[in-house]
């Protein structure tokens, strides 16, 4: 394939802010056409990046257009239809996170991308960070033994996207490519939920990749402080295995923004702080491996490494199966915290 084309589903804020400009950051990529139900929102985007063809709707543009992928950027609890059609059409997808807001729904986009021998790629940034793609090597390696307990922690601002807020006001960032954040991050009926559906799926997702775990069963707490939604997170994991440990955070950390992770190993640990700059790798015998911390993803590096693994000349950074065990986890927290902090079993979810 000499040159990728992609396509875009969705032309809000995260869309205009890296997956358009990441693709066309790419000197071997091509963004064809964009899809937008909201006319001024994607004339908007259309203009901003020099986009050509735009559709309002995303089966007409499938028809329409000839394609190689497609970036799938829309409210969370349209993920699955969308994907679903175009994983169907074989066409490689890029999804934001989190992938879908049910287990059954993930297992069955990772099965039917497999089916169709096409890539579905989740749009996590901090997996391409080295820090962590170091932490990776070491955890996955087996020289620290095995995992025996964890701690993932992320905290964050986002209370007023929680609220209905938009615009600089709610937000650390003071100024869009083209669109802010939309109103409706308290609408549960478009998002699922809160701080566990916007922001814990990214610290989430980076411990299961990290350390290839995957839950098993879940006792979760959350409180909404007022909010439509989730607030504050507490979930006492159990993962397959002997590990067991602790996932939470809140959206309500103002400037002490946070992302922890600690993996306790039978040998040594493996322990990151962004807030103190720390990621190291501590083993048994006093020997300290220090990394250099990158605070900040690469806002264009899942959409980069997307366009590499459609032409073929990169592997899958950011893998399906790591989104799938991540919903896991949130399905399951979810469904326990409306229980009032039952536990809910993984396998539970698929019957």
């Amino acid at each position: 394939m000499a040159r990728a084309r992609v396509a875009v589903i969705g032309t809000g804020w995260w869309a205009t802010e890296a997956h358009m400009p990441g693709v066309l950051s790419h000197d071997e990529a091509d963004l064809v056409a964009a899809c937008d139900p909201d006319e001024g929102r994607l004339a908007a985007a259309a203009q901003a990046y020099g986009v050509s063809r735009t559709y309002a709707d995303y089966e007409e543009m499938l028809d329409r257009e000839a394609l190689d992928a497609v970036i799938v950027v829309t409210p969370h609890a349209t993920h699955y239809d969308i994907t679903r059609t175009c994983l169907a059409r074989g066409l490689h997808v890029l999804l934001e996170k989190p992938m879908t807001l049910s287990a059954a729904h993930a297992r069955s986009l990772v099965g039917l991308a497999g089916e169709n021998k096409v890539e579905l790629l989740i749009g996590y940034p901090y997996h391409y960070q080295p820090q962590n793609l170091r932490a990776r090597e070491v955890l996955q390696s087996g020289e620290l033994g095995g995992i025996q307990y964890v701690t993932c922690s992320y905290s964050t601002d986002v209370r007023g996207f929680l609220a209905g807020g938009v615009g600089p006001d709610h937000s650390p960032v003071s100024t869009y490519a083209v669109h802010g954040p939309g109103a409706g991050y308290n609408q549960p009926e478009m998002l699922g939920g809160g701080q566990g559906h916007l922001q814990i799926t990214h610290s989430a997702a980076l411990m299961f990749f990290v350390t290839g775990l995957r839950a098993q069963s879940v006792h979760a707490l959350m409180r909404n402080h007022s909010l439509a939604v989730d607030l504050v997170d507490a979930y006492s994991v159990a993962f397959e295995g002997s590990a067991i440990g602790m996932v939470g955070g809140t959206g309500n950390a103002g400037r002490n923004r946070r992302l922890a992770l600690a993996v306790y190993c039978e040998e040594g640990c493996f322990v990151s702080d962004t807030l103190a700059g720390l990621a190291q790798v501590r083993r048994h015998d006093g020997t300290v491996e220090d990394f250099a911390m990158v605070k900040q993803s690469d806002r264009y590096a899942a959409t980069r490494n997307f366009v590499d693994v459609v032409l073929g000349r990169a592997p899958n950074g950011s893998p399906g199966e790591v989104g799938w065990r991540t919903v896991e986890l949130l399905d399951a927290a979810y469904r326990s915290a409306a229980a009032g902090g039952a536990g809910v079993d993984v396998a539970e979810l698929y019957h």
